[in-house]
């Protein structure tokens, strides 16, 4: 067989495979691998974008080493090079390989150096010793611990693994203060878990020599945190975890537990005091402060390393201890201390790569501006409680904490209920406690469902109650409660994947937050292709803030002890993250009823943010300008765009190229909207904002064919393509796809063999629905 009749799985297997087995790879504890990188980003009607895959990933002692990509021998090995590289940064591999099976090119990405290069391959350990100059105990017993992976049942992301590897290397090292930056939703968890496990197996501890298991402490700031981490560590012995909370504390006369190597707590238990009187020391200071080896610190940036608090104070008493900051946040001025403390982050994934890989879900953020946004109290409405002096003014942070207007919460309500998919679950971030009271209230009495539980309330005051609510929530299989409204309790901690809309209806206080509360949305369920923010309150203006990616100003001087927030139910505390917020004014909130007419009047004004593929905010100009810009790049002129489209194959690749651009289905849709082309076809719209020609309705462009196109076809011929003409006017364009033809062949004749007798046969076909498609796009 000639190399230019090589398929490249022949390549592989009969020149690749063989060199690699001759090099010991695969052998004596080495892994090759074909690993998919990403799925590609989520986009409508449950497609992707382009995924990405690595044909060989060379792994040894739980490093990936070297990507390797492959080429059929009939082209040149140089071919493959870009891709080697690419895929050799997104998972840290020192070398990068791209061979034909014939020739092989070689890239250090450490060193820059790269070049053909000569067989043999390089053995594992010789691929080692290149990869780690310097010798180091720890790193060589990390890799002879494998992953906890349940059995195979499931496998690291590739960002998963660089996290742990990175945050293991710097222990190796000697690392005591590490920090890990990974958007909500992308499994800190299970890293910390990966972690925690590859210390227990190989014996890691602060004396340097492999002679006890370690004592690993993970430490959050609020019950379910703690919770979900206690459950996701299942696969540790029963005897080796315990969890540091009250009821085991009495139990104990008082006494923590130490008789266990894993340990999970919050920092509120742990900062009371052991006879739970209020008066004893602290629970952390009955451990020596070199109790602990390692520390895991969950949701890090939410005061653990201020200065001042009583956080930081912890931290410093377990000095001697290996700590790891886990956080959602990249560095702003918000969180300087964190970074200040723990340093750079050893490795950061971002909110932007988890939606374009395709791990997180995309989202819209629908700006629902209204003519009460503001109010000014003249004397014309009904004062029902409190004081204010006509002329007054209100801005958005003073309703709900200083003035009280139910018909403007109940038009908010009314707004985007009327909106949304009612069945869809939905997260609402109130002002208050009380005003989410009302907004539950408001909810459950404009809502169609009949059930009496299909909203509730979820804040501090709510309880056990209120978490049992939550749990019920989380529940995929259950559809019960639908929609929860919150103040500050579910902006972090709520691993609820299926949530459609999150609805703003309180300012938010900083970047950060809306960045946490978003992530309530990201994680990805099936059928998801997006999630919704409706934004009554501007928040989204949070996007706009060039600083948003770049170095944070210098933190503020301290003001104070900045007290960690309060569990519900845990004693010991001073504040409660669910409260009110600021200290109220002390004068009565005014509670104010609008006349009739002004209650009515209430309008409100809806616009759409766009996300550039950078994860930038653009307006719709913005959007259209880029669209514009992009299809220059791709059409020359006119009848380019005319050639291209009129052919359904040439128009598939087209659209894939926009695809692989940011212009899914469901953005293009958004285009048409845009242009106030709905029932045109999507080459009308692209014409238009290409070369200004005005828009015809697919009805008009059907007409054109029904009229006069279809004079080389009749009988069944003729009445199958109007069968077709039909199915365009009413859903457009993709249903003029080739893959469509053998659906309507079935649907009309009960099998494509049955289509043959009646229509002369495939190539006929074929044939004529090209031909009717050329003529659909003559003019």
């Amino acid at each position: 067989m000639s190399i230019h009749d090589e398929t490249e799985a022949d390549t592989r297997a009969e020149r690749i495979d063989p060199v690699l087995a001759a090099a010991g790879w695969g052998q004596n504890g080495s892994k090759v691998r074909r690993e998919v990188i990403c799925p590609g980003r989520i986009q409508a009607g449950g497609t992707r974008g382009r995924s990405l895959s690595a044909d060989y990933v060379l792994i040894h002692k739980g490093q990936k080493l070297a990507v390797l990509e492959a080429k059929r021998a009939g082209i040149s090995h140089r071919n493959g090079v870009g891709q080697a590289k690419d895929y050799a940064t997104r998972l840290g591999s020192r070398f990068a390989y791209a061979s034909n099976g014939l020739n092989w090119y070689q890239i250090d990405m450490g060193t820059g150096i790269e070049g053909d290069m000569s067989l043999p391959f390089p053995t594992p350990d010789e691929l080692w010793d290149r990869t780690f100059t310097d010798h180091n105990d720890w790193r060589e017993r990390f890799g002879a611990v494998e992953f906890e992976t349940d059995g195979g049942k499931w496998e690291l992301r590739y960002y998963q693994h660089k996290a742990i590897t990175a945050a293991l290397e710097a222990l190796a090292k000697g690392d005591r203060r590490i920090l890990l930056t990974l958007a909500t939703g992308t499994g800190k968890t299970s890293i910390a878990f990966q972690i925690a496990w590859k210390l227990f197996q190989a014996k890691w501890n602060l004396s340097g020599e492999p002679t006890r298991r370690p004592r690993i402490l993970f430490l959050a700031d609020r019950n379910i945190l703690a919770d979900q981490a206690y459950n996701a560590f299942s696969a540790f012995p029963n005897d080796a975890i315990t969890r540091i909370d009250p009821d085991t504390i009495r139990k104990n006369g008082g006494q923590p537990p130490k008789n266990a190597s894993l340990f999970f707590t919050i920092f509120q238990t742990f900062m009371v005091d052991g006879g739970m009187t209020g008066e004893g020391a602290p629970v952390y200071t009955q451990y020596p402060p070199d109790f602990f080896d390692f520390i895991v610190i969950d949701e890090c940036h939410r005061g653990g390393a201020k200065d001042e608090s009583e956080w930081r104070r912890l931290l410093e008493y377990f000095e001697p201890a290996a700590q790891l900051g886990l956080t959602a946040t990249p560095k702003r001025k918000h969180n300087a201390d964190t970074y200040a403390y723990f340093g750079e982050p050893v490795y950061t994934y971002a909110l932007r790569d988890g939606i374009e890989d395709g791990y997180l879900t995309p989202f819209k953020v629908r700006q629902m501006a209204s003519t009460i946004d503001e109010y000014v109290y003249d004397g014309s409405d009904e004062l029902v409680a409190g004081e204010i002096e006509a002329g007054e003014a209100f801005k958005e942070g003073d309703f709900n904490t200083r003035i009280i207007i139910e018909d403007r919460e109940l038009s908010r309500v009314k707004e985007f209920m009327g909106q949304i998919d009612q069945r869809q679950k939905t997260l609402v971030f109130c002002a208050t406690q009380d005003h989410a009271a009302l907004v539950r209230d408001l909810i459950n009495q404009v809502k169609d469902s009949k059930n009496p539980h299909y909203c509730h309330r979820v804040t501090a005051d709510d309880g056990a109650v209120g978490e049992q609510h939550l749990r019920d929530f989380q529940d995929n299989d259950k559809t019960i409660p639908t929609i929860l409204t919150t103040s500050q309790k579910l902006s972090t901690g709520v691993d609820a994947r299926n949530i459609r809309h999150i609805v703003l209806m309180r300012p938010i206080r900083s970047m950060i937050e809306f960045k946490q509360i978003i992530g309530r949305g990201t994680r990805t369920y099936e059928g998801k292709d997006f999630f919704t923010i409706w934004d009554f309150v501007k928040a989204h203006e949070n996007f706009n803030d060039p600083e948003w990616d770049g170095e944070p100003l210098d933190p503020e001087p301290p003001r104070g002890p900045i007290y960690p927030p309060v569990e519900p139910g845990e004693p010991g505390g001073v504040s409660d993250p669910d409260g009110p917020g600021p200290e109220e004014p002390p004068r009565e909130k005014a509670i104010v009823k609008l006349s009739d007419g002004k209650a009515r009047s209430i309008k409100y004004i809806a616009t759409t943010t766009y996300w550039s593929p950078e994860g930038k905010p653009i307006s719709a100009a913005e959007f259209l300008e880029r669209l514009f810009g992009d299809l220059s790049g791709i059409v020359a002129d006119e009848d380019q765009l005319r050639a291209v489209w009129s052919d359904p194959d040439n128009r598939e690749h087209f659209l894939d190229q926009l695809s692989d651009r940011g212009y899914d289905a469901d953005r293009l849709n958004d285009i048409r909207r845009l242009v106030d082309a709905p029932d045109s076809d999507l080459f009308d719209v692209l014409s238009y904002i290409l070369f200004t020609n005005e828009p015809k309705t697919r009805h008009e462009r059907a007409d054109h064919v029904r009229s006069g196109g279809l004079a080389e076809s009749d009988g069944d011929m003729r009445e199958f393509l109007l069968a077709i003409l039909a199915a365009y006017e009413d859903r457009g364009e993709s249903e003029l796809a080739t893959k469509k033809l053998g659906t309507f062949l079935t649907a009309r004749y009960g099998s494509v063999g049955e289509s043959k007798a009646k229509l002369g046969g495939l190539d006929a076909v074929r044939r004529a629905f090209r031909t009717m498609q050329a003529s659909l796009y003559s003019d």
